[in-house]
């Protein structure tokens, strides 16, 4: 591979051109009222004027991933580019409303929940390993198991290409710390501020219990997966979970929380990191009463959430706050969220 200014770089491969079968994207842009014409002349009952109004809060593409459930179906069964007949923008206006308001009632159960969790994690590793155990690698053997270590290959192309040895799982979850408190400390977090300014010439990281109030999602997941499985087993019986249950309906939650955070449309979600469901018919009866909720589908995160919060807040008013939302929006078909008919009445959620 050569540089910019032509020089050879040993050990450094090409970059990949793809597959001689893959073609460039050539699609032009159009203006917004280009854009509300064409959805009218595939269908949208709408008035041009409002319709353009919206395409100016609202992304074309965005708009679009609310209206494909109301485009027609082909003859051999695929998705046409235009809408069953009836399709007005005030439905579909209403189907992005519900979905809007289902992330805000979604994020405040997964604050709780995180902010539950991070505290469990961080409460009994600190016991066991001190406030700055986090900073040695044996204390989190998990990073050291990582398929993400570097291997042999790596390692040599990191030196020919001089970048240095590659940081290992451990040093790069440390350096995301610390980058966490470096921002903190440029946004003049008053807690952050206050140590630095007090031990940073002794600490360059913060205590763990300190650090967990700036850890992100990804970086808390990481933590979690990294601890050794005796603590792990300890935060799960907190909440009366076993561990591979905790760290699954962990890693589901918090990958959700990032889609609420970036605003993705969750209502009619399918798959990704998706909570298991609990294992042991016996113990765990009512997650195997009929009808089930289908465990790919927000539906089932739902009922997580709803389960998950019952340990962290009995006095939540959570639910009834989501079912006030269903009553709002009564045409929202379910079957799409994975959810029963009858799951107001479901063990689960009784």
């Amino acid at each position: 591979m050569r540089n910019s200014a032509g020089v050879f770089l040993p050990g450094c491969p090409p970059i990949s051109q793809g597959k001689e079968d893959r073609v460039n994207y050539a699609k032009p842009p159009l203006p917004i009222e280009n854009q509300a014409d064409l959805l009218i002349s595939r269908g949208l009952v709408a008035n041009r004027d409002e319709l353009i109004g919206r395409l100016k809060a609202l992304n074309y593409y965005r708009l679009s991933g609310y209206l494909y459930p109301f485009r027609a179906i082909g003859p051999a069964g695929e998705r046409t580019d235009f809408f069953v007949p009836g399709t007005t923008l005030k439905l579909v206006w209403r189907r992005y409303n519900f979905d809007r308001r289902l992330r805000i009632i979604l994020f405040d159960a997964i604050e709780r929940i995180e902010v539950a969790v991070r505290t469990r994690l961080v409460y009994h590793f600190v016991l066991a390993h001190g406030p700055f155990g986090h900073l040695a690698p044996d204390h989190l053997p998990g990073f050291s198991k990582s398929s993400d270590m570097p291997g042999i290959w790596e390692i040599a192309k990191a030196f020919l290409c001089f970048k240095g040895r590659p940081l290992l799982p451990h040093e790069r979850w440390l350096a995301k710390l610390h980058a966490e408190k470096n921002r903190a400390v440029n946004a003049k977090n008053n807690f952050v501020v206050h140590f630095t300014d007090k031990y940073g010439d002794r600490h360059s990281h913060l205590p763990l219990w300190m650090a967990c109030e700036l850890m992100t999602c990804d970086t808390a997941l990481a933590f979690a997966n990294a601890m050794d499985r005796s603590l792990v087993k300890k935060v799960g019986a907190d909440f009366g979970f076993p561990d591979d249950q905790l760290l699954s309906w962990t890693k589901g939650i918090f990958t959700l929380r990032n889609a609420c955070a970036h605003h993705a449309r969750i209502w009619n979600r399918v798959g990704g990191a998706t909570p298991c469901v609990p294992g042991n018919k016996n113990k765990n009866p009512n997650w195997y009463v009929q009808p089930r909720f289908a465990p790919d589908r927000i539906g089932h995160v739902l009922t997580v959430c709803h389960f998950w919060l019952g340990k962290v807040s009995s006095t939540s008013q959570w639910k009834a706050r989501l079912f006030g939302l269903f009553d709002e929006y009564p045409e929202i078909p379910l079957a799409e969220m994975g959810i029963p008919t009858t799951w107001r009445t479901h063990p689960l959620w009784t």
